[in-house]
């Protein structure tokens, strides 16, 4: 049976061998971010049910886990918001009972908290990262663009109830957008609302590979590393180790996305259509081979463009 919401296991930064579960559509979500590597959110919304049929996950879970893969974690995440989702809990129940001995993760806008029955959902799960790139609505909106009846104050109402409930471990996850929320008013903001979310450690991310709007730019080292030390137990999200060295690294996606390249420009959603493979996973791949100089984007009436990088001074025939 082909795999339609299991992608991976890819080779993830910050959870090693991972395989992703994708429970919602392609760019189905609460935000917009201005950021997000799988473009601009499609279909914007708050509305929680089953965009996938749960007996299918299970089913495709059942079937992989098991013949006993090496795995770091399990991970609800994707080109969508996981908790939108509504018998999310249904399947961490199904994976526990079953498969106890895979740690879960769940990667997360962090915005639909405020209910009580998804923090009840959730609760079983080892590890959950929510995001927060903004703690004022001025710089939420800019930054997120949300749902209209989402609000930043209400999202971190949401995450401090969270925090209270959830046993496991919490990472908060605040990716820096130069100019917007990096400036000493809304640092603060962010650093009072992470004091009473109470997360175990926050990650700093900027961008390393083309968002949404491509006057986005990435964050210098030296202030990552300034803001990490002032918001405190923070870390700075770089390789979590060479993907080449990641068992679940196929070489030969690498070079099979190259060659497709090189007949002619492709979005991420061609690669899947063409190679079968996830859109989650692809773009795994392709973020290996736009750090390796191999490939570059190209932003067109249709998207995002990915094509081979030509070298510099070598005339293409």
């Amino acid at each position: 049976m082909r795999n339609r919401h299991l992608f991976g296991p890819v080779p993830s930064r910050r959870l090693g061998v991972s395989l992703g579960v994708d429970l919602i559509p392609h760019k189905t979500c609460s935000l917009n971010c201005v950021y997000c590597e799988c473009g601009k959110t499609t279909n914007l919304t708050l509305e929680r049910r089953e965009y996938v049929k749960t007996d299918r996950v299970i089913n495709e879970l059942n079937n992989y886990l098991s013949q006993g893969p090496p795995l770091d974690y399990i991970t609800f995440a994707g080109s969508g918001e996981p908790t939108l989702h509504s018998r999310i809990g249904d399947i961490i129940a199904f994976l526990k009972d079953n498969y106890g001995h895979y740690p879960l993760c769940l990667l997360t806008n962090g915005t639909l908290f405020h209910d009580p029955y998804l923090r009840k959902e959730v609760s079983k799960l080892d590890l959950i990262i929510p995001s927060l790139d903004a703690a004022s609505e001025k710089v939420f909106q800019a930054v997120n663009r949300p749902h209209k009846e989402l609000s930043c104050s209400k999202m971190i109402e949401g995450l401090v109830e969270l925090r209270k409930d959830f046993p496991g471990e919490m990472r908060l996850e605040v990716f820096i957008v130069p100019g917007l929320n990096d400036t000493a008013e809304e640092l603060g903001a962010i650093k009072a609302a992470a004091d009473r979310i109470n997360p175990d450690s926050i990650q700093l991310g900027t961008l390393d590979r083309p968002g949404t709007e491509d006057w986005v730019e990435a964050a210098t080292n030296e202030d990552l590393k300034r803001i990490a030390s002032y918001l405190g137990r923070s870390e700075i999200i770089g390789e979590f180790r060479a993907r080449q060295k990641i068992l679940s690294f196929k070489e030969s996606y690498s070079r099979l996305i190259l060659q497709t390249l090189r007949r002619r420009p492709c979005t991420i959603e061609d690669l899947n259509a063409m190679l079968g493979i996830h859109p989650a996973e692809v773009q795994k791949y392709v973020n290996h081979l736009l750090e390796e100089g191999k490939i570059e984007v190209e932003k067109l009436e249709r998207g995002q463009f990915l094509k081979v990088r030509k070298a510099p001074g070598k005339i293409m025939k």
